[in-house]
Formats: C-alpha cells, structure tokens, sequence
C-alpha cells in the first residue's frame, strides 16, 4: 500500500475501512418519532373554483389546538398536538409523553379574498377551501376559524 493510499485510509470513517465507526444512534434517537422536523402532511387540489387543501392533524382539538392565518399570501396552519401513554401490569409501570408543534406553510395565488377561505375538521383531517381569485386584492393577514363538521 503506498504512503497516499494509508493516509487516504486513515483520513475516511472508519465503518469505510472495516473497522466499527463509533454509535451514531444517538442522532437516530433524537430524530425517533420524527419530532425534531415534524412537518404536517397535507394534500392540495382544485375542486371546480375552489382551491382545497387537507391536512393531516389525528389526535388534535381543532377548538383549541390549531390556529390558521393567511400571512403574506401564504396559508399558514399551526397545531399543538399532546399525547400521552400510560400503562400498568402487575409490577411494571410505563408512562410516555409525546409533544410538539407542528406546522405548514402553502402559498395561495395572489387576489385570493381572505374573507372566503372556510375550515372545518373530521376525522383528524383539517379541510381549507378558499374561493380561486377573481382579481380582487387580498388582506395582509387574517385568522380563519376551524369549524367541527
């Protein structure tokens, strides 16, 4: 082997040349559930004059636990979701807790009129339909109600 090849060799992670390259679960650990980035899931379509967008919220209280606004001719939905697990057998106690924001920003076309954009929540699917633009101007900002449907 030459003297560049044994440098090179010593100079990559040593899980390339073989040997064990130290734990690296701990990064898997804090990305576990994926709570660090978690990113509500959502699906975006046009139903006739209207843009539609569902979210994926389960295991939320849309009284409480969302907050939609449109900010700078983006849709930007808000959630706090809690969950917490409690179980007890004979000796052995269990309790784990999950939380965390979620959140997810779509841009609307320009013109569209805040004032018609709707919400409604079932099933743990949030459901937003704005009225597609008619060349009116939009506000700046403005909160949307979530309505239980």
């Amino acid at each position: 082997m030459s003297n560049m090849e044994a440098s090179s060799k010593r100079s990559m992670p040593m899980s390339l040349t073989g040997a064990s390259w130290p734990s690296w679960r701990w990064l898997d650990d804090i990305f576990r559930d994926g709570e660090m980035h978690q990113m509500i899931k959502i699906e975006q379509s046009h139903e006739g004059d209207s843009m539609v967008i569902r979210a994926e919220l389960p295991g939320v209280d849309p009284d409480k636990d969302i907050d939609i606004e449109v900010i700078d001719g983006a849709l930007v939905i808000s959630a706090e979701k809690t969950e917490s697990h409690e179980k007890s057998e004979h000796n052995f106690y269990r309790s784990e807790f999950r939380y965390g924001s979620l959140t997810r920003s779509v841009p609307i076309p320009s013109g569209v009129d805040a004032s018609t954009i709707d919400a409604s929540y079932k099933d743990g699917v949030l459901e937003v339909r704005m009225a597609m633009p008619s060349n009116a101007s939009s506000d700046a900002r403005r909160r949307i109600m979530v309505k239980r449907a």
